[in-house]
């Protein structure tokens, strides 16, 4: 039998005990953000309070200890999603910054005019915008793999989206609005038997899924620490060695530098190559902290956990006659979108807040899945293993209270 999460586990998260309206706070819009439990938080203000310095720059001890601390969670983090190296390891503001470092520096290093990006049909605006500006940029094309009516990638059109002109494929993991867990072993296989390199928008299931990079044969991947229970600001892009050496640093500045005349700098070597001025430093701790705290209970228990609380709440909310899903892959993360016919997403979500249940309504910023649909948009219930099946009986309650006065 595998490890089980504790009965007690709230209570490592202080804002669960928040009272919204007067109510318990019901929390159940993870996908957009996690909240911190008690290890994250002491560890960021451990660092401000014991060693607050900058990193790589100073001989006194706080820097060295600083240093120390940052350098680690880089080794934390690497080991987590088991990179060959810790310099392969670079930290970001978030998934948004790392896809634009590697849209940015591989499109100016390798896109040329008639080649083309391959992304998804249910990316994430960050894994849209930033490969339509490098592709007009360099006027290149960007393809798309289109989606069934379940929300399920159509891989039966993949081997000839894969032509000659493609350069890079970028997809998402998990979808953020949907929750389909994508084939991403099978994209990645048959991507690289010809010859191209792979991206990974792995946002939505770093905190789910384990995530082997190694295992994977992935060539960049990206998240941020605020999915994963770390704090907001502070995200990692993986990338091969071999892929970090030869693409050009995103941004100048301090650290990424190993000298500097003004006929010309020579960069420094990995990781610092793409850490350009003063980093995140406590973010970078806290995501360390983050990252133990996940360990500790275990990648298999969480799973496990939220696997129950999603299919009990398609169980529970398919019992309301008025209620359709939106996106029903049989391989799918916990994440559920749902319309109740004649409410508008926003509405639903005003009157469950006054009842202390938080969920996101809107487009996710995944406009072209609405599109798709041709909704305006969702109610999104996204979970984590911190909550409840009364908390899941709490929102199907509040979503009949809610459509009673709507309806």
């Amino acid at each position: 039998m595998g490890k089980l999460i504790a009965e007690n586990i709230r209570e490592d998260f202080p804002i669960l005990q928040t009272k919204v309206y007067g109510k318990d706070l019901v929390y159940l819009d993870n996908a957009a953000t996690t909240q911190k439990p008690k290890a994250v938080l002491a560890a960021v203000a451990d660092y401000y309070k014991t060693c607050n310095s900058n990193v790589h720059r100073g001989v006194h001890l706080l820097s060295q200890q600083a240093t120390a601390a940052y350098e680690e969670a880089r080794h934390k983090v690497s080991q987590f999603i088991n990179a060959a190296f810790s310099h392969e390891v670079i930290f970001t503001k978030g998934t948004t910054d790392g896809i634009n470092l590697v849209a940015s520096s591989f499109g100016k290093k390798f896109l040329q005019k008639g080649d083309s990006i391959l992304i998804s049909a249910m990316e994430h605006h960050s894994n849209i915008v930033p490969w339509q500006m490098i592709c007009e940029e360099q006027g290149a094309t960007l393809k798309v793999i289109p989606m069934d009516e379940n929300g399920v990638l159509r891989l039966d059109t993949l081997p000839e989206l894969l032509e000659g002109s493609v350069k890079l494929v970028s997809v998402t993991y998990v979808s953020n609005s949907l929750g389909t867990i994508n084939p991403i072993r099978e994209i990645i296989k048959q991507a690289h038997a010809k010859d191209i390199p792979v991206m990974i928008d792995a946002a939505q299931a770093i905190q789910h899924l384990p995530v082997d990079v190694q295992e994977l044969d992935v060539d960049f991947l990206a998240f941020s620490g605020h999915k994963i229970y770390g704090p907001t600001g502070i995200g990692v892009l993986y990338g091969k060695e071999k892929w970090l050496n030869m693409i050009p640093p995103y941004q100048g500045g301090g650290d990424m530098i190993k000298t500097v005349t003004f006929e010309k700098t020579i960069y420094n070597d990995l990781p610092y190559k793409f850490e350009a001025g003063t980093p995140d430093i406590s973010g970078a701790i806290g995501l360390g902290a983050a990252v133990d705290y996940v360990n500790a209970i275990g990648l298999d228990a969480i799973q496990k956990k939220e696997d129950e609380l999603l299919n009990y709440a398609l169980q529970q909310l398919a019992g309301l006659t008025n209620l359709k899903f939106i996106g029903k892959s049989a391989q799918r993360a916990s994440v559920i979108s749902f319309l109740i016919d004649g409410v508008h997403p926003y509405d639903l979500g005003e009157l469950l807040d006054k009842q202390g249940i938080a969920i996101r309504t809107g487009h996710h910023c995944t406009e072209p899945i609405m599109d798709f649909f041709g909704i305006p948009g969702t109610c999104r219930a996204s979970f984590a293993f911190y909550n409840t099946h009364a908390e899941v009986d709490l929102l199907v309650a509040g979503i009949k209270r809610a459509a009673a006065v709507l309806l």
